[in-house]
């Protein structure tokens, strides 16, 4: 872990839902996600600087579950058809704050694919560079 840490954000699709149909009193699996996520980085991440935000759409609903990670001077990273099945809650939002920490601790901020816990490495996965990309800078 590096000495000083950098602030990030993780988004997450409170809208997203993995099954077509779902009851009235249901919540969105994004929300469910979203809020998950918030109480474990409560307990097991408190020194890392992250900001945890649920948002309206992220566009991938085609692609349900999706969320973002980013952070100032570092890529972006989009992840779609992130799946919640019945049981797999604690574990998604664990792998969505292992990825947190990667991303936190990473000077760059690139992640090796070799990293991505296997509940995140789906096929839609996208590395957005930095608005002030260059090709030198790019290191995969």
């Amino acid at each position: 872990m590096t000495e000083t840490m950098s602030k990030a954000t993780l988004l997450i699709c409170r809208s997203c839902h993995g099954a077509e149909q779902r009851l009235p009193e249901q919540a969105a699996d994004g929300a469910a996600l979203c809020e998950r996520i918030q109480n474990l980085y409560h307990t097991r991440m408190g020194q890392h600087e992250l900001e945890i935000r649920g948002v309206n759409c992220l566009w991938t609903c085609a692609h349900p579950c999706s969320m973002a990670l980013m952070a100032d001077g570092k890529p972006s990273y989009l992840l779609a058809k992130v799946i919640i099945q019945d049981g797999t809650l604690d574990d998604v939002a664990d792998a969505a704050l292992q990825l947190s920490a990667f991303f936190l601790d990473s000077k760059s901020g690139n992640i090796p694919w070799q990293q991505f816990p296997d509940l995140l490495t789906t096929d839609s996965v996208a590395r957005i560079p930095t608005s002030d990309w260059n090709s030198a800078d790019d290191d995969s």
